[in-house]
């Protein structure tokens, strides 16, 4: 008689396309039948199930969420635990947390997944939620993917430090290649959810000032709910002709190379995999100073690290269009240290283990 795979239930604010979706799909390809998956989208949102290849087993576990309702999202939560029985549950973000609440007893093994946060707790903590993870996570195993989130659940939330796991987020450096020769007009290129915490009308204000002066592209990769108002934005700045949305892509590998320099600028970031990609890519990259970005890059590339400023984040792209040659440099640096720190296999093993149970709690 075949024993089936184990079961992983998966709990999401949502499964449409972002970071924590994207390190999700390329985990569940890289394990194919190793696992049976199924997803919960706390808003309805599934556009990532896209992602999954067609011969892992996950499904979409539809709820009826009642917002706003704790004590019936709770009871709700404790009666899918029971029908489900998943070998383990895995938890993202503050947005699932009910379902900690719900595996109180710890019936069911638990893994909390913390990315980082939305706009609300970009440059602060709000105590009603610090209370609730260091209540609720306590006996879970929380994996953070970035030294400064795991300073904030040992310090702060003071989660017991046998509790914490910190897994780095990977990616296939094999996927990318360097770019050729510099085009005649250079590309500002990002790649991120067009959402408030990407603040990416940051971006748009700094293109503008590095475009008054040099011919340049601004190239937007995403989709998101902030589309319109930065389409708006782009042409209320006189910009339309120079700055492109390529809506959401799926083959960074293919787009990335064409970019002369790599442009986050979000609000806040724990470790972005669109830089690690960046990196691999051999790119330079022009950032907010947000999450573990300066130690993620190589040193050469930390002086482009700069304040949440679009002044500042101008000046950071100016100083790598300005000099070809360092920028070029500190791309190849970025590219090894990419290769050498940040390759998928080690995220893999890491995961492998959490989801074998070796970590759950």
């Amino acid at each position: 008689m075949t024993v089936p795979a184990p079961l992983l239930l998966h709990v999401y604010p949502t499964f449409d396309v972002g970071g924590a979706q994207m390190r999700f799909a390329h985990l569940a390809n890289h394990f194919g039948s190793r696992y049976r998956h199924r997803v919960v989208a706390m808003n309805g949102g599934t556009a990532a199930r896209a992602l999954i290849r067609s011969d892992v087993d996950l499904d979409i576990v539809d709820l009826p969420v009642r917002r706003g309702d704790t004590l019936a999202s709770v009871r709700l939560f404790r009666r899918t635990l029971a029908q489900l029985s998943p070998s383990l549950l895995v938890t993202s973000n503050w947005g699932s947390i009910e379902w900690a609440m719900a595996n109180l007893d710890r019936r069911i093994p638990h893994v909390h997944m913390e990315d980082g946060f939305g706009p609300e707790e970009a440059d602060r903590q709000l105590p009603r939620r610090v209370w609730t993870r260091r209540l609720f996570l306590r006996g879970s195993t929380v994996v953070l993917p970035s030294r400064k989130l795991f300073d904030i659940a040992s310090r702060i939330w003071r989660l017991p430090p046998q509790r914490l796991l910190y897994v780095p987020n990977g990616v296939d450096c094999s996927r990318f290649q360097a770019g050729g020769a510099p085009p005649a007009e250079p590309i500002i290129g990002t790649v991120a959810a067009l959402r408030a915490e990407k603040n990416l009308a940051r971006l748009i204000d700094a293109f503008a000032s590095v475009a008054a002066g040099r011919p340049a592209r601004l190239v937007i990769v995403g989709d998101g709910p902030q589309m319109a108002d930065l389409r708006q934005k782009v042409d209320e700045l006189g910009l339309a002709t120079r700055v492109t949305f390529t809506g959401n892509r799926h083959d960074p590998e293919v787009l990335l190379p064409t970019f002369s320099v790599f442009a986050l600028s979000s609000d806040t970031e724990q470790m972005p995999l669109s830089v690690l990609e960046a990196m691999a890519a051999g790119l330079p990259v022009a950032s907010t100073d947000v999450g573990d970005v300066r130690t993620m890059v190589s040193p050469e590339n930390t002086p482009y690290i700069v304040a949440k400023e679009s002044s500042a984040l101008a000046g950071a792209i100016e100083g790598l269009l300005e000099h070809p040659d360092i920028a070029q440099s500190i791309g190849a640096a970025n590219r090894r240290k990419a290769h050498a720190e940040f390759d998928q296999s080690q995220m893999f093993a890491a995961y492998g283990r959490l989801f074998d149970g070796e970590h759950g709690g």
